[in-house]
């Protein structure tokens, strides 16, 4: 084992060029890239051990009996054609109208769609490993029993996410892009917090909200069975994590100080900030030599870029409506961003316990 340690994330595109590489690799073949960062994290014991038959319990229970493999339960030898045919519905890209992609011939247009998808997909992959990071540090500094086995039970699935994520890149795509560094300042400033609730309200608010909301919207536009699969069990999963932050946040926020609950709303919309533009494409604009300015105007007037935004804020304000985090200062700040219209929106896929529940069906055979 060779552990290479790093002050800052790598950022060139990685590539996977043999598709049979991982079995003959050895410990002694794989070099661990690390970035280290330091938490003052402060866990707790709990010597109640009481289960409370509540929300979180119950989340726990499904959590167990909704478990799903991503080596064994998802069919990996489905037909596909990387490269070769669009990976996602050519109605959904993003740079049409963009002039140097306007001018690409429809080969070099579906593999620029690749790179997007390949973006967006590591921009999931870094997110999950943050949150599987977040997830261990909530087992650690949660103060409730239940709260500790919901947040041991999310570690798995976080653990799942970064593999089936990782997986779909490397055996689907073939390459993988670095992380965008908003999203990597984000990921440093909730795991490097000494406040639990702050770490629940960056990571289950703010963070799987927006995982949901991209989700759904590639899931509608992804071509391959396979990636429909994998963002229907993720989002059964993701919905979950959701429920556990609201639910157990609902309470918490209500015994804060106006000074504690307004540091807390202002976190949140720092962290609504830049996770707007979370799924940026500027890596790929950078592959292809672009500019990055230009495309992303192009990027911010699209319809597409549109509905992806309203998906995301969609889920995130009605929950910070309800936990107490839509204050008067913060409200003027969302106004100026257009989005505190969506407060009032009901967010039935978080809180239907019976959609929750249903058990497991493949987008495949349901989409």
């Amino acid at each position: 084992m060779k552990i290479k340690e790093v002050e800052n994330c790598p950022k060139g595109l990685r590539y996977f060029e043999d598709d049979d590489l991982e079995s003959k690799l050895q410990p002694k073949d794989i070099e661990d890239i690390v970035e280290i960062f330091q938490t003052p994290l402060t866990g707790s014991y709990n010597w109640d051990y009481t289960a409370a038959d509540n929300r979180l319990s119950k989340l726990y229970e499904l959590g167990k009996k909704l478990n799903w493999n991503a080596t064994l339960d998802l069919d990996w030898s489905k037909d596909h054609h990387p490269h070769t045919e669009w990976p996602t519905n050519p109605e959904f890209q993003q740079l049409a109208g963009f002039k140097p992609y306007d001018d690409l011939s429809e080969e070099k247009k579906i593999e620029c769609a690749w790179h997007l998808l390949a973006s967006g997909l590591s921009q999931i992959v870094h997110g999950e490993q943050g949150a599987l990071l977040v997830a261990s540090q909530l087992v650690s500094c949660a103060p409730t029993y239940n709260a500790k086995l919901y947040a041991a039970s999310q570690t798995f699935d976080e653990a799942r996410h970064v593999e089936v994520f990782n997986k779909y890149l490397q055996e689907r795509i073939g390459w993988n892009y670095p992380v965008m560094p908003g999203l990597k300042l984000l990921l440093d400033k909730i795991l490097s917090d000494p406040r639990w609730d702050l770490k629940f309200i960056g990571m289950q608010i703010i963070i799987e909200g927006l995982a949901l909301a991209a989700f759904e919207r590639q899931r509608i536009a992804a071509m391959d069975p396979l990636l429909k699969d994998i963002f229907y069990l993720v989002i059964r999963d993701e919905a979950r994590h959701v429920t556990f932050g609201v639910n157990y946040l609902e309470e918490f926020v209500d015994t804060l100080s106006d000074e504690e609950k307004e540091d807390r709303a202002e976190f949140a919309y720092e962290a609504c900030v830049v996770m707007r533009n979370r799924f940026g494409s500027n890596n790929v604009m950078n592959h292809y030599g672009w500019d990055v300015d230009e495309a992303q105007e192009v990027l911010n007037q699209s319809e597409s870029a549109s509905l992806f935004n309203n998906l995301l804020f969609s889920k995130i304000m009605p929950n910070l409506k309800r936990i107490g985090l839509l204050t008067e200062k913060t409200q003027e700040k969302y106004e100026e961003m257009n989005i505190l219209q969506f407060q009032d929106l009901e967010d039935d896929k978080v809180i239907d316990w019976d959609e929750m529940s249903k058990p497991l069906e493949y987008s495949s055979k349901t989409a």
